[in-house]
């Protein structure tokens, strides 16, 4: 499964449930744009640094972007940006768990909830 950024954003803001639900699913992967996010979002080197020592906790895969996601990533943002306000790194996200063949889990589903064929996994923070 890949889990979106907003789940892990949870947990560093000190949600018990995202706490329990990442380490209960270890060996879960995010994508590469999730991870920009994070370092983009760190406040300072010390939360970087407990960022990274989270994910080999949880023995996460970062996925990199490779040609196939970034072609589907294409394709969706050109059909879903102007009618469901699709976003590039939401688009990348999710043509991660496609390409991988694995749910994605969000706990923002209207982000995604509109793409033919993506699986989503809701979370509830």
């Amino acid at each position: 499964m890949l889990v979106d950024t907003d789940v892990l954003i949870f947990n560093q803001r000190g949600n018990e449930r995202a706490a329990q639900w990442l380490d209960s699913h270890s060996q879960f992967s995010i994508s590469a744009i999730t991870w920009m996010e994070l370092v983009q979002g760190a406040r300072n080197k010390g939360e970087l640094r407990t960022l990274r020592q989270a994910l080999r906790f949880w023995n996460a895969d970062i996925q990199p972007v490779n040609e196939d996601i970034s072609a589907r990533a294409m394709f969706w943002l050109e059909e879903y940006a102007l009618g469901h306000g699709l976003r590039m790194a939401d688009s990348l996200i999710a043509a991660s768990a496609w390409y991988l063949g694995c749910s994605l889990v969000t706990a923002n589903a209207r982000h995604y909830r509109f793409i033919d064929g993506l699986e989503l996994v809701v979370f509830q923070p």
